[in-house]
């Protein structure tokens, strides 16, 4: 039987990217993200060129409703799904404390509460048939102080090496994908002027994925793309906490928008 695998924020992006890499291993989908039309097209081109057998499941994951009914469809014994893609997500363009609270907890929802109601949901079947996988895509982000939207990710990065070890005993993999910039739709639906960055710093999405598949089969805990990113997630974990603070505060502004006369 093949493997079934459920990828959150699947329409575009790293999204996109994880269900063509998985399709391209013979693995089953389900598809989640609120653009159906992007869904259906997205799983017609898969079962095109893979034969993949891809699910649609339209779902806004801040909505209650239809995130219970992915997360139902997690729980579902009948059906079981063997790996989760927790990489559902948004990013906001100011600092915490010129954004709208609402938008801060809209962001922390979908970063933080969705991947945990959702890998719970999950648990229990992977437990009970002793396989499967759980991938949470957090981010470089997450290693430095860079706000709001790098707290979560360092959540979602201890949160999984914390799973992974209450989940070897049953054979469960867990890893936390930590990608730096990437060439998707994250930035401009962000609203971030990102024209000052250097090719040299962008990844591809398929590039980013290929690394994380090879190292959920080497039973990794960690996932970085790219010798530079790998470089500088080793220096920010032995740098003095007190300097990488300093060096961030440089560089970060109040938008131009916001004074405060």
């Amino acid at each position: 039987m093949p493997t079934t695998v459920l990828i959150t924020g699947a329409s575009a992006g790293l999204g996109a990217a994880f269900a063509r890499g998985f399709a391209a291993k013979g693995c089953d989908l389900v598809l989640v993200a609120r653009d159906k039309a992007r869904l259906e097209a997205l799983a017609a081109d898969l079962g095109r060129e893979f034969g993949a057998s891809c699910e649609v499941l339209a779902a806004d994951l801040l909505e209650p409703e239809q995130c219970a009914a992915v997360e139902a469809r997690l729980a579902d014994r009948t059906r079981p799904v063997d790996m989760l893609v927790n990489n559902a997500g948004f990013g906001l363009p100011a600092p915490f404390p010129y954004n709208p609270v609402a938008d801060e907890e809209r962001m922390l929802d979908l970063l933080v509460k969705v991947p945990l109601r959702l890998t719970h949901a999950l648990l229990p079947g992977l437990r009970e048939r002793r396989r499967g996988a759980v991938l949470n895509v957090a981010s470089v982000a997450g290693l430095l102080p860079t706000g709001t939207y790098g707290a979560a990710k360092a959540w979602l990065t201890a949160f999984s090496e914390s799973l992974r070890v209450d989940m070897e005993p049953y054979g469960v993999r867990v890893l936390a994908v930590v990608p730096g910039f990437t060439r998707t739709e994250f930035q401009q639906r962000a609203g971030m002027d990102v024209s000052a960055l250097r090719d040299a710093v962008w990844l591809e999405p398929g590039a980013v994925v290929a690394k994380a598949l090879r190292d959920l089969a080497r039973r990794r805990p960690l996932s970085v793309t790219g010798r530079h990113y790998q470089a500088y997630a080793l220096a920010v974990r032995h740098l003095p906490r007190r300097f990488v603070a300093e060096r961030m505060a440089r560089t970060r502004r109040a938008p131009a928008a916001v004074r405060s006369d």
